[in-house]
């Protein structure tokens, strides 16, 4: 496994300790819609949590199973939390000049309106930037759609593109960075209306360990 493999599973180990931590009745098919993971591995990762003793598994009635935290599990829960607030803070300080520099630059190239692709930790550090240069936020897409929204705006699904037509669309997740692109791709979108500030080296620019 290698040093980007290593961090995502500690980043879902914790997404999944969380969780847990927070519901112990949620079941697979419940995480595994939360933390927009497949089935299998969210399985696959339970085992694991398992098998090192960070939670137990409990059967109920209807053959439904319900997980707890172990006291090594708050421990590791705790352990990976402030991994990630240290990681977080470097994070943010890469990802808020490499936005500033993006938007910059294209505030002198003629596009004016921006769309962001993807919800997670950068998207708002994005819009902090973006709101720096003078250009307009016109809409937010993901893979997930909700009316509930981000930032004041509903997210709009793929479909949604055409429609709002933006001149440019920034991706603004470290986590899906690639798998977005991708799906913008098939949407029809235009390679060329596609900006990235990751392009698959997110983890790359973040000095020592990320999750």
């Amino acid at each position: 496994m290698n040093n980007k493999d290593e961090q995502l599973d500690d980043y879902r180990s914790l997404q999944l300790l969380d969780e847990i931590s927070k519901n112990h009745e949620l079941t697979q098919r419940d995480l595994s819609r939360k933390l927009g993971v497949a089935l299998g591995l969210i399985n696959s990762y339970l085992k694991n949590l398992v098998s090192k003793g960070y939670i137990t598994v409990s059967t109920i009635p209807r053959k439904r199973y319900t997980y707890y935290l172990t006291p090594h599990g708050f421990t590791e829960k705790s352990r990976l939390t402030y991994r990630h607030l240290q990681n977080f803070t470097t994070l943010y300080r890469v990802a808020r000049r490499d936005f500033r520099n993006l938007f910059m630059k294209l505030s002198g190239s003629g596009p004016k309106r921006i769309a962001f692709c993807g919800i997670d930790e950068v998207t708002e550090i994005a819009y902090l930037s973006l709101k720096e240069t003078g250009l307009e936020l016109a809409a937010i897409f993901d893979a997930e759609p909700s009316k509930k929204g981000f930032l004041g705006y509903e997210i709009l699904g793929f479909d949604d593109i055409k429609r709002i037509d933006p001149d440019i669309i920034v991706i603004t997740s470290f986590k899906s960075d690639d798998v977005l692109k991708d799906a913008l791709l098939a949407a029809g979108v235009d390679a060329a209306r596609i900006c990235s500030i990751g392009s698959g080296g997110w983890l790359k620019k973040i000095e020592g360990p990320a999750i």
